[in-house]
């Protein structure tokens, strides 16, 4: 008769049957080779299980990791490479290709726009500044023209006029030493500044156009960019190939430790049954609920979508949007419907309360 996976329920309460009955055991004698039976037995199902686990989890990775590093992708890409002339696996794929080459285009001419705007204010400085000097020489020559009519000047002069000659002989020898501009009657030494050079951009063409140079430059970014984006996405297609060939030989390795491995995945599952209803009900209950709303919660079709377009993207294929809002709208109800259905069918009876403090935590 097979043993059932779940005690039946009685008029006692298998917890107090439990309690007699390792009451009973420690009473009788040879309790301590039992006791050490049962440890050495615990241990060796601990050691096959994290053994099991690790080689479960280590042997798929290291298979595919070969497979692709040493078979798949030197043939995928020398295939690929000599035997067609295409870039993209497929149109989603060079639309983002497209997509990237226009936010490269769009960002280098706005680049260029502020270059040209920069060396615009540069120059218009430079007219105000000449403009400023202008006003400053007007300015002096008025002063000095107000001065020679003053009241003031007039007195010095019939005071003191050989200081006077003096100082008007120093002041037309300081005057015949400086370049000199002709403002009415009265000559005034210019003022000395440093010439700005202006790019050639700027001094021959009009400050709103791109120049010649410019254009070129522009151009020869755009022709790097586009053989960068089309490298990568040739690399991209060649991985994507290779990656459908290694997750098939991950799936075979699986299933081949899955056969070959079957005692101890056995004991392994044993030991994951055990471990986790050991619990106790609160902690249960905490991973159920934690565990459900990761997968069918309120937030997780988000989650689904990403997962399903970084596996497509993986893999090389469409990444259809009809097919992942079908696979989100239907999937995560059919998780939903098999964990209420283990709950009901199956915790319900091996433990009761575990299943009362998830409805109470839910509520």
């Amino acid at each position: 008769m097979q043993k059932r996976a779940f005690e039946q329920t009685g008029l006692v309460p298998r917890s107090i049957l439990r309690t007699f009955d390792r009451f009973r055991k420690q009473l009788l004698p040879g309790a301590e080779i039992a006791v050490l039976q049962e440890f050495r037995i615990s241990r060796y199902q601990v050691l096959v299980s994290v053994k099991s686990l690790f080689i479960l989890i280590i042997t798929p990775l290291i298979a595919s990791f070969l497979t692709k590093s040493f078979i798949f992708l030197p043939v995928a890409q020398y295939i690929w490479n000599t035997q067609q002339n295409e870039i993209f696996l497929n149109s989603y794929q060079e639309n983002r290709a497209f997509l990237e080459m226009h936010d490269f285009e769009e960002k280098i001419f706005f680049e260029s726009l502020i270059n040209e705007t920069s060396w615009t204010k540069n120059y218009s400085k430079v007219e105000d500044s000449t403009f400023s000097e202008k006003e400053n020489s007007k300015t002096t020559l008025k002063t000095s023209s107000n001065y020679e009519n003053s009241q003031h000047f007039n007195t010095l002069k019939q005071s003191n006029l050989l200081e006077s000659i003096e100082k008007e002989l120093s002041a037309n020898e300081l005057m015949a030493k400086q370049p000199v501009i002709k403002q009415g009657t009265t000559l005034l030494p210019t003022f000395s500044r440093q010439s700005i050079e202006l790019p050639p951009s700027v001094a021959k063409e009009p400050l709103n156009e791109i120049s010649l140079s410019s254009r070129l430059l522009l151009k020869n970014q755009i022709q790097q960019k586009t053989v960068e984006v089309s490298l990568y996405y040739n690399n991209q297609s060649i991985e994507a190939i290779s990656n459908i060939f290694s997750s098939i030989v991950t799936l075979f390795t699986l299933y081949g430790l899955f056969l070959l491995m079957k005692p101890q995945i056995i004991i392994l599952k044993s030991f994951l049954t055990e471990s986790l209803y050991s619990l106790n009900d609160t902690t249960k209950s905490f991973l159920l609920i934690l565990l459900t709303d990761l997968l069918v919660g309120f937030h997780s079709p988000r989650g689904w979508e990403v997962i399903i377009e970084i596996l497509l993207r993986n893999l090389g294929l469409p990444e259809n949007e009809d097919f992942v809002l079908l696979f989100v709208a239907t999937f995560p109800v059919l998780l939903d419907t098999v964990f209420k259905y283990w709950i009901f069918r199956y915790l319900n009876q091996i433990s009761p309360s575990t299943v009362a403090t998830y409805h109470n935590m839910i509520e």
